[in-house]
């Protein structure tokens, strides 16, 4: 049986924090980790990354709502040849009212590039969490939150409306994806 002092349990509680810390910040910020939440989403083959931040890593306030509240450029390689178009959709997981949907978007080509603040030439952008069409970026009320970009290469574009949500758009895709990739950023309210 083991007995610790206050001063010996104090120790130990903070060695504890230490490392946890540690391991937290490894995996966050280790440029090649999968996406945190989403192990499983794709291949590998096709991928999605942004020159403003890495993999599990934060996202620049510049694309919140604490920011310019644009959206972060995004980077798209290794699409199948077999792709006819391409979709996005980001959402926080973390959000407690349940999932929020930050961005819908659609009909992008295969070979799409996504510059600051602007979804590709062509696209099509839905309705957010909010309601709204296009992007509303990361506004955790509390904590850290969790941002999951999710790209699908699909063999057909999907024809919707503009008031299409994500639930209707992935309800669209079923049967069509043909590749997944994701990119995952992190946020917390300063």
């Amino acid at each position: 049986m083991l007995i610790f002092t206050k001063r010996g349990l104090t120790y130990f509680l903070l060695i504890d924090a230490v490392l946890l810390a540690t391991a937290l910040t490894f995996l966050m910020v280790k440029n090649d980790a999968k996406p945190l939440g989403l192990e499983d989403f794709g291949s590998g083959k096709m991928r999605l990354t942004s020159p403003a931040f890495a993999q599990n890593g934060p996202i620049p306030a510049k694309y919140t709502c604490q920011g310019d509240n644009v959206s972060p450029p995004l980077e798209v390689a290794g699409v199948p040849e077999n792709a006819k178009s391409l979709a996005l959709i980001m959402d926080d997981p973390d959000a407690p009212i349940g999932t929020f949907t930050h961005w819908v978007v659609w009909n992008l080509p295969p070979r799409a590039a996504f510059k600051e603040g602007a979804a590709p030439a062509g696209a099509i952008e839905g309705q957010n969490g909010a309601g709204k069409p296009g992007y509303t970026g990361p506004c955790p009320p509390t904590g850290t939150h969790r941002y999951f970009f999710k790209l699908y290469a699909l063999d057909e574009a999907p024809v919707l409306p503009p008031s299409t949500n994500a639930k209707a758009l992935e309800a669209a895709m079923e049967g069509k994806i043909v590749e997944r990739a994701a990119l995952v950023g992190i946020y917390r309210k300063k």
